[in-house]
């Protein structure tokens, strides 16, 4: 098993960024299957995938873990859209001679830029899952009666507003002391997250880059910022578009209990694409990436189209 976690690893990119990556599992020459984990907002290349190492190795799994734009140890993009995650997706698998296929898992947020190679790289791709994505309101496939009184599409429509004409005074409401801002409550608050999301809470570190702390460095706060930009903004395409066949190998993993992203929107792409596989967890929060079974089970239903009893 190879795990090269411990040292930093960086590719240099055609625009002369440098990208952080971390790689886990057999060695890629000896890999059946070549994974690519996309990380969610706050998050980094050193997220947690607890998938085991006895099933990583009986499929004989490569994972490519590496820090998005701004995001840990990676250079930032000030010109960050859709279509630069992706670019910056396709570079480091170029760069690791990953060959012309490889899987996409993509995380909460980490989900806009596999949407994008969805669009862009189909041809690229062995199989897709996405793991509680999050839902662009602009979508207009979406049910403008089932959205409209949707306090988190209120909230990511001032964020946005704010954010794009005046993003100096929403650095300043996220690091004052004097009201709660979104920064310091967001670890333990049952607002975004059910109590089995709290549990995890409670043994991982959590968001590192939501702290007051993280959020003084104007560096941090941008990355957040352009990355909200890119993924709640305007697209020129959404899921409903998309060309999606049985042999597409496409799934979403979604708890019932998500405060983040209602699992009733999920459903929404699922009227436009039966044929996507989807896994809706019952008691399942926004971190159910974090619960006991779930990256094993995400890994057999992608690699080998096991179907899961419900966890």
């Amino acid at each position: 098993m190879g795990d090269s976690s411990a040292s930093s690893n960086r590719v240099k990119l055609r625009d002369g960024r440098f990208l952080a990556y971390r790689e886990r599992g057999v060695p890629k020459e000896k890999a059946k299957y070549k994974i690519i984990l996309v990380h969610g907002f706050g998050s980094s290349k050193d997220m947690n995938f607890s998938a085991s190492k006895e099933l990583i190795e009986e499929l004989k799994v490569y994972l490519l873990f590496y820090d998005r734009s701004g995001y840990g140890e990676s250079d930032s993009n000030t010109k960050r859209s859709l279509e630069s995650e992706v670019d910056d997706i396709v570079e480091l698998a170029d760069h690791l001679q990953l060959g012309p296929k490889f899987y996409l898992i993509g995380i909460s947020m980490g989900s806009y830029p596999t949407w994008g190679c969805l669009k862009h790289i189909p041809y690229r791709l062995s199989g897709v899952a996405f793991v509680a994505p999050v839902v662009n309101y602009r979508w207009p496939s979406l049910p403008k009666k089932l959205i409209k009184k949707d306090y988190r599409r209120g909230i990511i429509k001032w964020g946005l507003r704010i954010s794009k004409y005046a993003p100096g005074l929403l650095h300043w409401w996220v690091i004052q002391k004097l009201f709660p801002s979104t920064s310091s409550v967001l670890e333990s608050n049952p607002v975004y997250f059910n109590s089995h999301d709290i549990e995890v809470l409670k043994r991982t570190t959590g968001f590192p880059m939501l702290t007051k702390d993280s959020l003084l460095e104007r560096n941090v706060f941008d990355t957040l910022r352009d990355d909200i930009m890119a993924c709640f903004g305007q697209w020129d395409f959404e899921p409903a578009d998309l060309s999606i066949s049985k042999e597409s190998y496409i799934h979403i993993w979604h708890g019932k209990e998500d405060k983040v992203v209602p699992f009733q929107l999920q459903r929404c792409i699922l009227q436009k694409q039966p044929l996507i596989n989807y896994h809706e967890i019952p008691q399942g929060g926004h971190l159910i990436i974090h619960y006991d079974g779930i990256c094993d089970a995400i890994l057999r239903s992608l690699l080998l189209e096991e179907e899961q009893e419900k966890l």
